[in-house]
């Protein structure tokens, strides 16, 4: 009798603490409800319908933008580094990491289950007789989630693991950016050398002339050094010009995970500059740039530890149960008659920890603040990014109209000062200045060009668009 009266009192006192516990759960507000809240309470401005810059030119935003170049070569240099790069190991080593730390935050919500086994024997050392005793167990116990405390750290883990992904994927970007801004580094450098040894070349010649007139008396000393000093200063240049094509090479090499010997192999030529991509809408850019989603994730876990804090201050409930058998002789060890089980609840109530638990509340929530902050200044930045992009877009193209003309008039103001020279109507050092206007023009729209093609990365990498095409992903998938 007595044992039904302790079960039925046991059972309404467990009853009447849950139903007081379950009674105050609306005190914590769950993460995800506060967390659009948050958002549209930052200080990002409203997000305009178009872009100020190119108000037009709306579309979609590319995909496959390193495809978009028709150089393969660059585009296996872009798969080598993908998969050579340290830093980018580095990345998926952090984002296998935040998963593994999400699942380890979410196993909680299950029981936990543990089974224990022992044997041992007693052995009189003078006299008769022995005992042994064999013991199995298995162990339950759960720890009821009442005010949203373990869901929430398993929430939290789970943005950051989000955000570590969505870091990852926008490095995987920077870096396909990286070597092609690189790679048409090298090209042009190696333009330049080209540029720059015509240089010389023509400066050789005109030295061979103007020194070969001196010795007849028709130029003097003056004529030689002038002429001499700009060679000199000519050959600098080419040195210069060689010596950052090596450096381009190495940087290069590096990138893609080589040794850098400076030995890589390149198109010779520029590729040609895509067309234009399409810019999107401002409102898209949010949803779809990776950095901005590892922000915007932050602020969902900086939201669920916040949670997690507020929760650490309210009664916790556990239930465990075990069930196990001691015998004497093994075989016996599992008989009903030698089995015993337990039930027990738990309830623990923080009464004082010295402000530690506020305290922890306090610094979640200025950890909330400053994710939100955070959040709404790569939202301005990536909005300052695609805006930059676009105008420098149309300024180069202005420029490189109006180096073309100048490219192309140099030209034929040297094909007709040749004829002059050939006739005699102007002196030597007319030509050569003619000839310095032409190979400066030239240098100058060579970079120009690859500042362009700079741009189109540039654009691309800030609208967010992926590097690869959705063929070349599911390929690399299949793989």
């Amino acid at each position: 009798m007595s044992s039904r009266v302790d079960t039925r009192t046991f059972a309404l006192i467990a009853t009447v603490a849950a139903g007081a516990v379950l009674s105050s759960c609306a005190s914590v507000r769950p993460a995800n409800d506060a967390l659009a809240g948050e958002l549209s309470a930052q200080s990002v401005p409203a997000t305009l319908d178009h872009w100020t810059s190119v108000r037009e030119r709306v579309g979609e935003v590319q995909v496959g933008w390193i495809d978009a170049f028709e150089d393969p070569v660059l585009t296996e240099l872009v798969a080598e580094a993908q998969e050579n790069n340290r830093s980018l190991r580095a990345a998926a080593a952090s984002v296998r990491r935040a998963n593994a730390v999400a699942r380890q935050a979410g196993a909680p919500l299950l029981p936990s289950v543990d089974g224990s086994g022992g044997a041992s024997r007693t052995e009189i050392v003078d006299g008769p007789g022995s005992n042994s005793n064999f013991n199995v167990g298995l162990q339950v116990s759960y720890e009821i989630d009442l005010w949203n405390r373990i869901e929430a750290g398993e929430a939290a883990a789970i943005a950051s693991a989000q955000a570590a992904e969505a870091d990852y994927v926008f490095a995987q970007y920077s870096i396909a950016a990286s070597v092609a801004r690189t790679y048409f580094l090298v090209i042009e450098s190696r333009q330049q050398v080209s540029v720059a040894a015509g240089i010389v070349d023509a400066l050789t010649e005109i030295v061979r002339i103007v020194e070969l007139r001196y010795e007849y008396g028709f130029a003097s000393e003056y004529d030689v050094s002038l002429a001499v000093a700009d060679l000199s200063s000519a050959r600098d240049s080419l040195a210069a010009a060689q010596n950052g094509e090596i450096e381009a090479l190495r940087a290069l090499e590096a990138l893609v995970g080589r040794y850098p010997a400076g030995l890589l192999d390149t198109a010779d030529v520029l590729p040609k500059l895509p067309s234009a991509p399409g810019a999107g809408l401002p409102s898209e850019l949010l949803e779809r740039r990776p950095d901005v989603i590892a922000s915007e994730r932050d602020v969902a876990a900086a939201l669920n530890s916040l949670t997690v804090a507020k929760a650490a201050r309210l009664p916790s409930i556990s239930l465990s149960t075990s069930v196990g058998g001691s015998s004497g002789a093994l075989e016996n060890v599992l008989d009903p008659a030698n089995i015993a089980w337990t039930l027990a609840g738990n309830l623990l109530a923080p009464i004082f920890r010295g402000g530690a638990l506020d305290a922890a509340v306090d610094a979640a929530d200025a950890d909330v603040d400053a994710a939100v902050a955070v959040y709404a200044d790569t939202a301005i930045n990536a909005f300052t990014e695609v805006e930059t992009a676009l105008d420098r877009g149309v300024f180069l193209r202005a420029r490189r109209d109006a180096l073309e003309v100048s490219a192309d008039r140099s030209r034929n103001a040297l094909r007709l000062s040749n004829l002059q020279f050939s006739q005699g109507e102007i002196d030597l050092f007319d030509v050569l200045g003619i000839q310095q206007r032409v190979f400066g023009a030239e240098s100058n729209l060579l970079s120009l060009r690859r500042a362009q093609l700079n741009q189109y990365i540039e654009l691309s990498l800030a609208l967010g668009g992926d590097w690869q095409s959705s063929q070349a992903q599911s390929e690399s998938i299949g793989e």
